[in-house]
Formats: C-alpha cells, structure tokens, sequence
C-alpha cells in the first residue's frame, strides 16, 4: 500500500472519529435535565423552586422567573435553560392565581427575595431576570425601581404610588444584571385594549353602541375568521376604549376618596368589577398590530436570522371572542387597589396615545428607566410583535436587542394552527430556537 493511500485512509478515519466525538458531546450537552434542587417559601406569601442542570457544570449566570399572578414555579424555562447550564428560580409571586389581591408595587419585594437567593448560590455571580408575558411589565419595573430607588415608583404622575416603608432597604447588589422579556405584554396597557368600547355605561354593559360594536359584521367582523377593520373604525374604536378607561379611573378614584373620608362601605377596600373587557381589535383581526414598524431580526425555523423585512404576525384570529366577552368569562374581577396599581392607565387612544408613566404596571415606563442590558424577544404567532418593538424602542438600555421567532406561540412552541393557514411552513424549532438564542445573548454577555 503506498503513502498516499494509508495517508488518505487515516485522514478518513480520523474524521468519522472526529465526528462520531462531536456526536456524542452534542448528545450529552443535550442530555441534561432539569432538576428540582430547592424550595423556598419567601416572606410574605412569595415561593420559589430552584432548578439546576442534572450534570456537567453549572454556569454562574443564574436565572429568576415570574408572573404577576401565575404559577411559574415549573415553567418552561425551568426546564430549558438547565439544559443548557443554566439555573433558574421559578417563582409564584404572593397574588398566586387571585387578580382581585394584586397590589402591584408590594411585587417588587417578591422579586428582590429570588434576587437574594440567587445571589447567596455557591458560584453565582450574575443573575438574569426572565419576564414572560405579564411577567416582562413585573420584571421590568422591578429593575426600574433597583436602579433608580423609590422615586420612581413615588412619581406624582402615577396612579397609585409605591410605600417607602414597605419597599425600603434596596442595596446595590439587589440590580439584576440584565433582562430578558419573552413575548411581554405592555402591563397596565393590556386591559385598556381589551376593553370594549362600544360600552356606553358601566351600569347597563349589555347596552352598546352600534358603530362601535367590534363584533358586528358590518364594522368588519368576521365570525368564521379574521376580521378586517377599516382605519376609521379602529381609530374610532381605539379612541372610545381610552375614554371608557379614564372614565373607569376616575371613578374607582373618587371611590377611594370616599373610603378615606368614610363616605363609602366597606372601607378599607371594595371590589371592582369591568364587564365586557375581551375585546381587543388585535384578537379578531390580523391587521391590528399586525407587524414591526422598521425591519428587525426574525430567527428563521432553519436556525438562520433575517434581518432584512417587516416582520408580520403569522397567527389565527379568535372570532369566539365574542361569545366570551358577553359572558362572565369576559369580565375581569378587581378590587379598587388591583385595578388601580395593575390594570389601570391613562390614555387618549389605546393603541398610540398612552401616557405611560401614569402606571407603576406600565412596561414601556420601566424599560425608559433601565440601564441593564435587555433583550427582547416576542412570538410570530402571537400578536405582541408590535409590543415588543415598542418596549425595545423606548428601552433605554444602550445594550438592547430584539428578535422575534418565526412560528412561535405565545408559550414559544410551534404554531401547528399558523402552520395551517400559511401553507404547511415549519416552525417545529420555534422553541429550541428562542432559548437557544438567549443562552447566546447572555454566553457573549457574561
């Protein structure tokens, strides 16, 4: 056998050798689990569950998730990120599954708790705060009121303000080093656009107005699809859900001017109920924050990023919305303290004329007063897209970045229903693919 033969043999077998190595390290990196390490019960009602990987190292990037009121003990990026190294406190915050508790600036002590935790972790160093859905307006006011102390939560322009005794005590060290929000809401200004508003008194919700119905055909609704609206209708619309909310705030608030003077029972506190508020335009129709303004990052199902178009929601419409937002299922149930800290917000229309800063629940508010990196990522299949440009827009942070994931739904699975309608495309990866990529952001990060 000459030399060139044996050469060109060994070269062959030190390649499938090489690559059967490399096989068999991708197996075992991705053999990792999560696994359940510590529960902790935090002062005033707050619980955690502490997920570490089952082998290999862990990295000293730890991660905190939270929701206003779900249960995020084992949420998915519990189970995620360990796969990829990473630890992560799943927590339930002290309103766990009851609206009607909520007093949202009380939220920024449950997070400080699982900040704490984490930073008392052998090896932890960094700590990430992981906001999604509702929990990205948690998250992120949170970190507005570390970096910038209680004035930000005391602002006079707020609606409800935050307590220098019950909030005291934040120390430097209680500043996440950045924030990751997966598809976030808006906070306080999700409600304003679900209300209907073609309600025309809060006594007789039953009672709408015909040119302002969103589930009338001949406004544009469509009961077998998507709904398609003409701009002077969304316009109109838009502008009664605003005038209906502020109306909704300024009586809660002459109510709790009454407690205080003892003009009203019970005191202390009352329930708040808003009937018929399951009716965003961006629901029944595709076409109501549809899209980015300006080209931005999609991650393809391939794993390739395009960068170079508008990015449009790919989702399935819920015209069965109608039927729940005339039932009980459509009303949203507060007290005057739930609706005020965490549900209410000023605005002269509900889509581009918010006052922001009027809410301690207001997303956009917080990311305006962050300086911590933040990446932004939001769900093809879902319809927060323009959301979450929003919120990266007017993020402060000069380390930001945005991304959204081709298919994804709200819980960043593939969309089998988009899929249907959009020719058979696969968004199979969609998940893979979004905690794949903020293992990335935070590995170049820290």
């Amino acid at each position: 056998m000459d030399d060139e033969v044996l050469m060109y043999r060994r070269r062959r077998l030190f390649s499938t050798f090489f690559v059967l190595i490399s096989a068999v390290f991708v197996s075992q990196a991705f053999a990792q689990t999560a696994v359940m390490k510590q529960f902790s019960q935090f002062s005033g009602g707050a619980q955690g569950l502490y997920w570490v990987p089952s082998s290999g190292p862990i990295s000293h990037t730890a991660f905190l998730v939270i929701h206003r009121t779900s249960d995020y003990l084992s949420q998915t990026s519990t189970q995620e990120l360990p796969k990829r190294g990473f630890s992560v406190l799943g927590m339930a915050s002290r309103f766990k599954g009851n609206e009607a508790a909520v007093n949202w600036e009380l939220l920024a002590l449950d997070v400080r708790a699982g900040v704490r935790f984490l930073r008392n972790q052998p090896g932890i160093t960094k700590v990430i705060l992981l906001g999604p859905s509702e929990g990205g307006a948690v998250t992120s006011y949170y970190q507005a009121v570390a970096e910038n102390g209680l004035a930000f939560c005391q602002a006079p322009s707020k609606l409800t303000r935050c307590s220098s005794s019950q909030l005291a005590g934040f120390t430097p060290a209680d500043k996440a080093d950045g924030i990751v929000v997966m598809d976030s809401t808006l906070g306080s200004v999700s409600p304003l656009q679900s209300l209907n508003g073609s309600v025309q008194s809060e006594n007789q919700p039953e009672h709408t107005s015909a040119n302002l119905d969103p589930f009338s055909v001949r406004n544009g609704f469509n009961p077998d699809g998507d709904s398609v609206y003409a701009a002077d209708f969304v316009k109109r619309y838009t502008d009664a859900q605003s005038r209906r909310m502020n109306n909704l705030i300024d009586t809660a608030l002459k109510t709790v001017t009454d407690i205080e003077s003892g003009k009203h029972f019970p005191s202390g506190d009352d329930a708040f109920v808003i009937y018929r508020g399951s009716a965003e335009l961006a629901d029944l129709s595709t076409g109501v924050l549809c899209c980015t303004l300006s080209p931005r990052k999609l991650l393809k199902n391939n794993g390739t990023i395009d960068s170079s178009q508008i990015i449009t929601t790919v989702r399935v419409s819920e015209p069965a919305g109608r039927e729940e937002d005339a039932s009980f299922d459509g009303a949203r149930n507060f007290t005057l303290t739930s609706f005020l800290s965490s549900a209410a917000v000023r605005s002269t229309n509900s889509l581009d004329g918010i006052d922001w800063c009027s809410s301690n629940a207001s997303t956009v508010c917080a990311v305006e007063n962050i300086s911590a990196p933040i990446l932004v990522m939001t769900a093809q299949g879902h319809n927060l897209i323009r959301d979450g440009e929003t919120i990266f827009e007017m993020a402060k942070s000069i380390d930001k970045d945005y991304v959204a994931i081709e298919g994804a739904t709200h819980g960043f699975a593939g969309c089998t229903a988009c899929s249907a309608i959009h020719g058979g495309a696969n968004y199979s990866n969609a998940r893979l693919n979004a905690f794949n990529y903020v293992r990335d952001w935070v590995n170049a990060r820290f």
